[in-house]
């Protein structure tokens, strides 16, 4: 089976943040929404560097097609997300093949784009290392086992700092993911 085919096109509308004058004088209307205890994380993120430090660690990751070569994959990494979205991290991972592996990425996370909060979508771009010798093919513009990955997700922050993640990996198999957003 073929292991984390790096996406050609990608493609992802948000929302405005809906915005409207009121006086300093006048309370708000009774139709706007409370906040939510389950507000992005972004939203929590305290003031001085305006930004996130994310936990993350997959204990499970299902192939779309059985190959007797597939073992378990598991990966953890580290994030930081920017106030605006932008981000960039790490992950060290077993690959489908057994293999240490690792990749480098930087990417943005989406928040406002559906009628709930708590849903947000991600997309990362790096350099991944790690398929070499017989599954060097496995990956497309594998050069000396580096080559480019892409990561497309979907994710759900039940509180402001835990959150879990569904990781699409190319036409490949799909990875699921816990974070914890640091204080």
């Amino acid at each position: 089976m073929k292991v984390l085919v790096p996406a050609l096109a990608l493609a992802a509308a948000c929302t405005a943040l809906p915005a409207s004058a009121q006086s300093t004088d006048s309370a708000p209307p009774a139709s706007t929404p409370a906040p939510s205890a389950a507000a992005p994380a972004k939203a929590a993120t305290p003031s001085g560097e305006g930004g996130t430090w994310r936990l993350m660690a997959s204990p499970y990751t299902i192939h779309y097609s059985h190959d007797p070569n597939h073992r378990p994959v598991w990966m953890v990494g580290f994030e930081r997300e920017r106030r605006d979205g932008l981000l960039w991290g790490a992950c060290y991972f077993s690959n489908s093949f057994g293999q240490p592996s690792g990749m480098v990425y930087g990417g943005q996370r989406l928040y406002d784009f559906s009628p709930y909060p708590q849903l947000y979508a991600q997309w990362t771009a790096g350099v991944m290392y790690g398929y070499k010798g017989e599954y060097k093919d496995k990956v497309p513009f594998n050069y000396g086992g580096f080559s480019p990955g892409v990561v497309l997700a979907l994710g759900w922050q039940f509180t402001p700092r835990y959150s879990v993640q569904a990781n699409i990996l190319g036409n490949s198999a799909m990875m699921f993911q816990f974070s914890v957003d640091l204080p």
